[in-house]
């Protein structure tokens, strides 16, 4: 094993660990052993059964969210970050193992995301309901155009490089750094990061350990500031987290492909749907009561969060 991928899976390990017990500590208070429903397993499986194929997992998840009408609005970018930390791991043991890619490039990359996210995290975590209503609606219009575009071959195919030097690089680290602070409201990293490699004459193939690797240690450092605030729902979070292993399992070691055309055109369309319902919610909680102050607003969010 090569020097980049110890120095990789160590911080993958120590990070993990220390997210797992701050989880348990949390977890002994009796008010936050939530478990998880059927529905919380089966939508875990499902999205990050596509999003080890490569068509992501935050957009449809939020979308099915959405659609079930739990949990609430706000708590849904704390739930994605926290209940995605185990299948970030699973998918970077696979993924980093089996496909090579420049150590330099894979290390810079995985640490310009983490940064974004731990930020990106510290924001979100205290963000209104409304603010986050409106930036995962528009998450998911930005997800519904990318499959679209993906669909019609509009994204670039990339090069055959395995690495990237001069200013490519320099873009590519910094463009990770917005993605992984940007993933903690909700918008998906794979879609954004897979154009900007490709146009930088990346291997397509190779995009992927570096996304996932991204994942598997911003997840955790951004699952901490989440569990810190208290801003997500611990039984979808479990159900993410324990149907999300199962699911890339059987993504990667019993199907391995399937027509993801097809796939994304539903895709698109439930996430698009999803999208003009939360900013459907988001407009109607622009319109308060006649005659309440901005306190009477700060008070309700204080008793309607999960704090």
């Amino acid at each position: 094993m090569s020097p980049a991928k110890i120095v990789l899976f160590t911080a993958l390990g120590v990070f993990s660990a220390i997210f797992a017990v701050q989880w348990l500590r949390l977890a002994r208070d009796p008010r936050r052993r939530e478990r998880p429903t059927l529905s919380d397993l089966g939508i875990g499986l499902l999205t990050n059964f596509l999003d080890a194929l490569g068509i992501g997992s935050y957009a449809p998840t939020t979308a099915l969210y959405k659609f079930r009408g739990r949990p609430s609005d706000e708590l849904i970018p704390g739930t994605l970050n926290v209940g995605s930390v185990s299948v970030g791991i699973a998918e970077t043991v696979f993924f980093v193992t089996v496909i090579a890619v420049e150590p330099k490039l894979l290390v810079a990359m995985v640490a310009s995301a983490t940064v974004g996210a731990w930020l990106g995290a510290g924001v979100v975590s205290r963000m209104p309901r409304r603010a986050i209503q409106i930036f995962m609606g528009l998450a998911l219009l930005i997800a519904a155009v990318t499959f679209v575009m993906g669909n019609l071959g509009a994204f670039p195919v990339g090069g055959m490089a395995r690495g990237l030097a001069g200013w490519p690089f320099v873009v590519a680290v910094t463009a990770n750094f917005i993605f992984g602070a940007l993933n903690t409201v909700g918008i998906g990293w794979y879609a954004p990061s897979m154009v900007v490699l490709a146009l930088l004459g990346l291997n397509p193939v190779t995009a992927f350990p570096i996304m996932m690797a991204s994942g598997g240690i911003m997840l955790p450092v951004a699952g901490l500031r989440f569990l810190r605030t208290g801003r997500f729902a611990w039984g979808p979070s479990l159900g993410l987290a324990v149907g999300g292993v199962i699911g890339v399992f059987i993504a990667v070691f019993i199907v391995k492909s399937l027509p993801l055309r097809a796939l994304r055109w539903l895709v698109t369309v439930v996430v698009a749907y999803a999208a003009v319902v939360m900013l459907r919610s988001a407009r109607r909680a622009a319109g308060p009561t006649e005659g309440a102050t901005r306190q009477d607003f700060v008070s309700h969010d204080i008793k309607g969060g999960s704090l």
